[in-house]
């Protein structure tokens, strides 16, 4: 589930909301209790899941694959 970040207007603080992306709008109340929350635009962090492939030894691309001649 995406993570959103918030800033509270009121108190400055910094808070975090895992939400469906559906829900990525709706407004969201501080842990101080706070109504007027504005929210981020902040980075994509992917985390956990499989790691991209590797490329295997040979072959590939120009400078892997041979078709640069000396």
């Amino acid at each position: 589930m995406p993570r959103y970040d918030f800033r509270c207007r009121a108190c400055g603080s910094t808070f975090e909301v895992s939400r469906p992306m559906s829900d990525s709008d709706a407004p969201a109340a501080c842990p101080e209790g706070h109504d007027d929350t504005v929210k981020l635009l902040s980075t994509v962090a992917m985390t956990g899941g499989a790691a991209a492939p590797r490329p295997s030894g040979g072959g590939g691309g120009c400078c892997g694959g041979g078709c640069c001649s000396s």
